[in-house]
């Protein structure tokens, strides 16, 4: 493995690692990735319940699966889990949802609980524990208090007085006014209205079986 410089190189070289498992369940890691961090859906959900997420590579002009990990997660056996689960969506170019192919590898591999919202097991917990103890502390600063329905659309100047004492903590807006959110397919477009109670819970599929994403 290359020295660890970033954040990415890093995540880079936790992939590198975690291959042989994927290899083993009959999910293989693609061959090219982007991984990186940043918030869940570009810049239009940033949002505490989106830990991470996947692009298919028909959604990348370069046709290379995307891979993001959210700046508000920083504890690096729980960023391992995370990839994981975003890695299986990559193995499967998010053909299967979180249902069928995708579901089984994810049990095969250590992950248990909603399938939208899994968990490291107990034994996968203890692994990437050591796993981490290889790579290192994962090179990353976590954003607090960054939670956000919309991004804007233009910068918005920093407001003294909006948001926590001392002003605002980004160039984002303020929370949404509405209770209902929206929530869209990536894949086909197929649009909802919820509440963020109910995003707490975990994020909805189309009927298709593609999980739905903040609009």
């Amino acid at each position: 493995m290359t020295a660890i410089h970033t954040r990415e190189s890093w995540l880079l070289n936790a992939v590198e690692a975690l291959r042989p498992r994927f290899a083993e369940v009959g999910m293989p890691i693609p061959e090219k990735l982007h991984v990186s961090v940043g918030f869940g859906f570009g810049a239009k959900a940033e949002s505490s319940v989106i830990l991470g997420q996947c692009w298919a590579k028909r959604a990348s002009d370069d046709g290379v699966n995307h891979i993001f990990i959210a700046p508000t997660v920083g504890d690096t056996a729980r960023v391992l889990d995370i990839l994981i689960h975003e890695l299986i969506h990559a193995a499967d170019d998010c053909q299967n949802g979180h249902k069928g192919a995708f579901a089984e590898a994810a049990t095969r591999l250590g992950l248990e609980g909603k399938m939208t919202a899994t968990v490291a097991s107990l034994p996968l917990a203890a692994e990437m524990l050591l796993l981490a103890e290889t790579l290192g502390e994962y090179p990353h600063g976590v954003l607090s208090g960054a939670v956000r329905t919309r991004a804007p659309k233009v910068p918005v100047p920093a407001t003294p007085g909006d948001g926590e004492a001392g002003g605002r903590i980004s160039s984002g807006p303020g929370t949404q006014g509405t209770r209902m959110l929206k929530l869209e397919c990536p894949c086909c477009g197929y649009t909802v209205r919820t509440t963020a109670k109910w995003l707490a819970v975990g994020f909805p599929s189309c009927p298709s079986g593609t999980e739905m994403i903040a609009a």
